[in-house]
């Protein structure tokens, strides 16, 4: 699944949403430091506590609730220190390694939660390491920090910029946004193809040494495989380009700030990252990604918000308005504008007016023929909750939701519910997976991590029974919708996370024809779904799709391992995979995988028979 509520989920350089000091990605290793606030930092900070004056502030930040845990065994990794933590029955909001460094950084997302951990994990023995866990300083504010140090230069005589003379000149801003939102913009298509079928050859090659080094059993059928399909465990599909190779986002959130032009109220791409001091943006009209509809609505939009006294939110000094905007498009030419509006301390009174004017630009005044079809205001401002979710969306203008095609099919979308961002590739993807699927009459189809309910809807026509599984309310509600608008009855749909509900229902299931499809977030799935999905020996086949293939190998190699206390249940082994293009001019590829159900004694009869004919 690319984005499960803003973001995507999916590695999404169009995502602009606001990125805080403590938002650094969570399996970064780019950092080798060997402390989060280094001596100098810690030296500015006694003359500058602003640096770390966020922390101060009403909105959420998991820096306040931050530990260190010393003497990690060597190696361990993300996903490793993550399932250590779940075993203590520890729910980490971020973690943060440092390559090959003994130690990580976590944070919480209350003072329970972080004191629980100190508790439970302090002199804890892992591997023969005693972990030793102590409280851990906050970050400064990269903008901040930036702008002392460029201070600093200036005093010292030495100019903030690096570039001389000799230097060529920079490159326009839009070569520049290219260059971050679509990097491979400038590179052809067919080429953009091969290096995306290259990185799932690496995934494929490397799941075929892990699975050898977790699976013995495996050993003989692995050798075989390898052998035949260039070291990979099991064929790969030549990749399915997306059909559109260009304007093919249904979805995207721009950030409002000041443009990297000096223009203030600019709705658009973050230049860089907040992290490296920037928060200038630049608009998204020449773009190749973004449709002529979305970049019709940024103009009004940006043309709106000028028209207001209301400035941009800063994220250095928290103070404005302003902060980002997202927008959905579909085929049935509808669109959806989601505005975020920081309401600081404005009476109810100001907000009406403001929501107000609103309605009356977008209705009846210039934004009239901008498209919009479903107008929401959410006020994001002093929040306690880190998930974007839980804001209420208010509607300002038009439906609530707006209707997607797909497939043939009838999609209402909501503002929090996923929905692939390239429809024509979902439906290349779709089609994949159905005829993957080997579904018959019989079939029960167990849709985990669905959204909006697109795949198993997709499939209801050909099988007995579909079951969805979505931790978004949303879009549980959409789909029971859409299962309705498609005159389906054989579709049912749970509200929950994964790793909650899904045991349940296997259980429950006592179909022998039962074919799980799994769409999760980037991370990939929860332990406790694979696990569950091991113990149900009746679920012989399982297409995973992937939108990183590289953060779910643990999924995979988990599905594959021997066996244990831990792992019960009969392996699964790869059977074929293939990599599908919903994100062009991007290195972001999808990825699909069709595993089956490891039948012990018609291994050994397909061993003994390769055996005997020497293949």
């Amino acid at each position: 699944m690319a984005e499960v509520s803003s973001s995507p989920a999916l590695p999404d350089t169009t995502s602009s949403k606001e990125e805080k000091p403590e938002d650094p990605p969570q399996d970064s290793t780019s950092d080798a430091v060997k402390s989060d606030v280094p001596a100098e930092a810690e030296s500015e900070a006694a003359s500058d506590p602003s640096l770390y004056r966020y922390i101060k502030e009403d909105l959420f930040t998991s820096e306040i609730y931050k530990v260190e845990i010393r003497n990690l065994p060597k190696f361990t990794g993300f996903n490793d220190l993550k399932k250590f933590l779940a075993k203590h029955g520890l729910n980490p909001h971020k973690i943060k390694l440092f390559g090959k460094q003994t130690f990580a950084f976590v944070t919480f997302k209350n003072e329970e939660e972080r004191d629980k951990a100190m508790k439970l994990v302090h002199g804890v023995q892992w591997k023969g390491q005693v972990l030793t866990v102590k409280l851990a300083k906050p970050k400064a504010d990269p903008i901040l920090r930036k702008r002392k140090q460029e201070e600093g230069e200036g005093a010292g005589g030495q100019p903030p910029s690096k570039r001389t003379e000799g230097d060529e000149e920079e490159d326009p801003l839009s070569v520049q946004i290219a260059n971050v939102v679509t990097p491979l913009w400038n590179v052809p298509y067919e080429e953009q193809l091969r290096r995306k079928e290259q990185e799932v050859v690496a995934v494929l090659q490397r799941l075929a040494k892990e699975i050898g080094s977790v699976n013995k059993a495996m050993l003989p059928w692995l050798f075989a495989q390898k052998g035949k399909f260039n070291k990979m465990c099991c064929p790969l599909e030549d990749i399915r380009p997306s059909p559109t190779q260009t304007e093919y986002r249904n979805k995207c959130e721009f950030l409002i700030s000041v443009g990297a032009d000096g223009e203030d109220k600019t709705i658009g791409f973050r230049l860089g990252k907040y992290k490296g001091g920037s928060c200038a943006v630049v608009g998204p009209a020449e773009t190749s990604h973004v449709s002529a509809e979305a970049k019709r609505v940024v103009s009004e939009f940006q043309k709106f918000i000028r028209t207001t006294s209301y400035s941009v939110y800063s994220p250095e000094t928290y103070e404005g308005h302003w902060k980002q905007l997202t927008v959905r498009t579909t085929r049935t030419k509808q669109a959806m504008a989601v505005v975020f509006f920081n309401p600081q301390k404005l009476e109810e009174e100001e907000l009406g007016a403001l929501k107000s004017s609103m309605r009356k630009y977008f209705t009846e005044g210039e934004g009239k023929d901008s498209g919009v079809t479903s107008l929401y205001f959410v006020r994001e401002g002093q929040r306690t909750s880190p998930s974007p979710e839980d804001l209420p969306c208010e509607l300002v203008a038009g439906e609530n939701c707006i209707q997607e095609e797909l497939l043939g099919l009838q999609f209402r979308i909501s503002p929090h519910s996923f929905f692939q961002v390239n429809t024509g590739a979902a439906e290349v993807l779709y089609s994949a997976v159905g005829e993957w699927a080997q579904l018959d009459q019989d079939s029960t189809v167990l849709d985990v991590c669905c959204g909006t309910g697109t795949i198993g809807i997709s499939l209801a026509k050909r099988v007995k029974k579909v079951i969805g599984i979505e931790m978004c309310q949303e879009a549980v509600e959409d789909a029971k919708v859409n299962a309705k608008l498609n005159g389906l009855s054989n579709v049912e749909f749970h509200c929950g996370k994964a790793e909650d509900v899904f045991p349940n229902i296997l259980n429950a299931l006592v179909s022998p024809n039962i074919t799980a499809i799994v769409d999760p977030p980037r991370a990939g799935l929860h332990s406790k779904v694979i696990l569950a999905i091991r113990r149900a020996e009746h679920l012989k086949r399982l297409v995973y799709v992937a939108c990183n293939a590289k953060a779910a190998m643990n999924n995979f190699i988990d599905l594959c391992r021997a066996p244990s206390n831990r792992v019960r249940g009969a392996p699964f082994r790869p059977v074929r995979a293939m990599a599908v293009d919903l994100f062009p001019q991007t290195m972001h590829v999808e990825m699909l995988l069709l595993l089956e159900r490891v039948d012990y004694d018609s291994q050994q009869q397909e061993t003994s028979k390769q055996e005997e004919t020497g293949s």
